[in-house]
């Protein structure tokens, strides 16, 4: 098991694009817990109404959180495809630093059962998603 600064310092060096695009990081990570926080600096060309971000890309951070909790929690999941997500807006998500958490609720070997928070600076939850995925792993031998 790898120390948790070197997980957090190799799953940065090689995240998605889009992730790094919308100012993401991953800053901390439970793999024991099947969990990881992710810090985004959200900018306006994100946002629609001066800057409120648009509910897209709420969903797609909150998304990034829970399906890295999988992928660092067992290195045989290659993939994770959403079957379902659900996204519930408790506030206006504003531009600016965001606290985005994922963590698996139910894991079987085929699907999983994940949920997120986001959280605005002055650490309001504005939004949270559930989502049940089908977990792809890499093929034995």
């Amino acid at each position: 098991m790898k120390n948790k600064e070197k997980i957090i310092e190799e799953s940065n060096q090689h995240s998605p694009k889009f992730i790094r695009l919308m100012g993401g990081k991953l800053v901390d990570v439970d793999t024991e817990k099947c969990a990881c926080t992710f810090e985004f600096d959200i900018g306006t060309d994100y946002c629609h109404s001066i800057d409120i971000v648009q509910g897209g890309f709420v969903t797609a951070m909150l998304d990034a959180a829970m399906s890295h909790a999988m992928f660092l929690h067992d290195p045989d999941i290659v993939g994770l495809s959403s079957l379902e997500i659900k996204t519930s807006y408790l506030e206006p998500t504003r531009a600016g630093k965001l606290r985005v958490e994922g963590w698996a609720i139910k894991q079987g070997y085929k699907i999983v059962f994940m949920e997120g928070h986001v959280y605005n600076e002055d650490n309001v939850l504005t939004a949270t998603a559930s989502t049940v995925s089908k977990i792809s792993r890499a093929r034995a031998g």
